[in-house]
């Protein structure tokens, strides 16, 4: 996987994980989207989303942005 930090591309890859599995429910969109970013995701990527998550999280689809908000709490809760 790259190691593009950019946001627009971080966004882009994000909402095309999330459209994957959206046909599953909201749901399971949302928990699908939050375990595929923790386990597949460098973790220099996943801070680059979630300090772009910190400024607002401009183009983020809706289970996209909560699923990034799931993954980050979980991380500041370890």
């Amino acid at each position: 996987m790259s190691h593009d930090k950019s946001p627009d591309k971080l966004v882009y890859m994000a909402n095309q994980i999330g459209k994957f599995f959206v046909s599953q429910g909201p749901e399971q969109a949302i928990a699908g989207t939050q375990e595929h970013i923790r386990k597949f995701w460098d973790p220099r990527m996943r801070s680059a989303i979630f300090a772009h998550l910190d400024q607002g999280g401009a183009g983020l689809e809706p289970h996209v942005r909560e699923a990034l908000t799931r993954l980050k709490d979980a991380a500041a809760a370890h």
